[in-house]
């Protein structure tokens, strides 16, 4: 679920795997982009299909930028 009601599982929001990502990357400084993504597999199952609005959202945030040389995931915020 991209955007979180009331009824929404905590688990299963854009949030949810926004910060799983952005702490995984943010303790590592660089990851790739399958790493990342059996990640949150591994986190939650039934947010597989959030890892990319997640990143986009981390990516207009300013937080991570992606190197397509290394085809890795690169923290640059604060």
């Amino acid at each position: 679920m991209i955007r979180p009601n009331k009824h929404a599982h905590p688990d299963k929001t854009l949030m949810s795997a926004a910060t799983v990502i952005l702490r995984r990357v943010k303790a590592r400084r660089s990851e790739k982009f399958d790493d990342l993504r059996k990640v949150l597999v591994s986190h939650e199952p039934d947010a597989a299909s959030l890892f990319l609005p997640a990143v986009n959202l981390l990516f207009l945030l300013g937080l991570i930028e992606y190197r397509k040389k290394n085809d890795t995931f690169e923290y640059v915020g604060n």
